[in-house]
């Protein structure tokens, strides 16, 4: 039974990675890898800072990786991502615009 679960689990890795890679996995892939490095952006200025921080790079990978997320489930026919990256990519332009207009009256975001 656990054999016949690999042979499965490998089957359906191999349909969803090989057999049907084109140009969109490819770009959703990088889309999520973008949207992934916001954590690694937040984690590196929390630890250099001694405490939790949410530097603007934080924003700017939100936002990036948002949008592109976005794009690819338009592309694809996703409600789930074109509902729920489009509210976000929103919430992600307000943050930068509320830092920028904070800027000079001492943020609380550290500036990297």
């Amino acid at each position: 039974m656990l054999i016949q679960f690999g042979q499965q689990l490998g089957d359906y890795l191999y349909d969803v990675f090989v057999a049907k890679f084109d140009f969109w996995l490819a770009f959703g892939l990088i889309a999520q890898l973008l949207f992934t490095a916001r954590f690694l952006v937040q984690w590196i200025s929390s630890e250099r800072a001694g405490q939790s921080v949410v530097p603007m790079a934080f924003w700017f990978f939100s936002m990036g990786g948002g949008l592109m997320t976005l794009v690819y489930g338009i592309a694809k026919r996703e409600p789930v991502i074109i509902l729920g990256q489009g509210l976000a990519t929103l919430i992600y332009i307000r943050n930068i615009m509320l830092i920028v207009k904070n800027r000079g009256s001492g943020s609380k975001v550290e500036k990297s």
